[in-house]
């Protein structure tokens, strides 16, 4: 499967969507910009599509807007938690602002992530 490019206007929406939080972050997850807080990803784009993670309840919300959808990076497997919103909520800074802040609020409730501990360089030299 070829993995989507993120547009132009795709990262300018996101960018201009990213919080202002002490604890949120901004990094790249195969190529595309993705926000994290405490660790927990909670919003990022995917080719020209824009998601974010909620819980349950919310999720459930925000799929019933029409154009919204679960985000599924590979097709048929939809990711748990995860919404895409639609282009003309993305449209409405105002909108799309409160989407991102709920799934802010999500993260910060979630346990916070432990960074994984990266495996050490054998410093041992090979017989050979």
């Amino acid at each position: 499967m070829k993995m989507p490019r993120p547009s132009v206007e795709t990262i300018r929406t996101f960018e201009s969507l990213v919080p202002s939080h002490p604890e949120v972050s901004v990094k790249k997850v195969f190529g595309h910009p993705a926000a994290f807080a405490a660790g927990n990803m909670f919003f990022g784009t995917f080719g020209t599509q824009i998601y974010v993670r909620l819980s349950e309840v919310e999720a459930t919300q925000a799929l019933a807007m029409p154009g919204a959808e679960p985000f599924s990076p590979m097709p048929g497997r939809p990711t748990r938690q995860y919404v895409v919103l639609p282009p003309d909520v993305l449209s409405r800074k105002a909108e799309a602002s409160r989407w991102v802040e709920r799934s802010l609020s999500f993260a910060l409730a979630l346990p916070p992530k432990v960074p994984k501990l990266r495996a050490r360089a054998s410093t041992r030299k090979r017989p050979g």
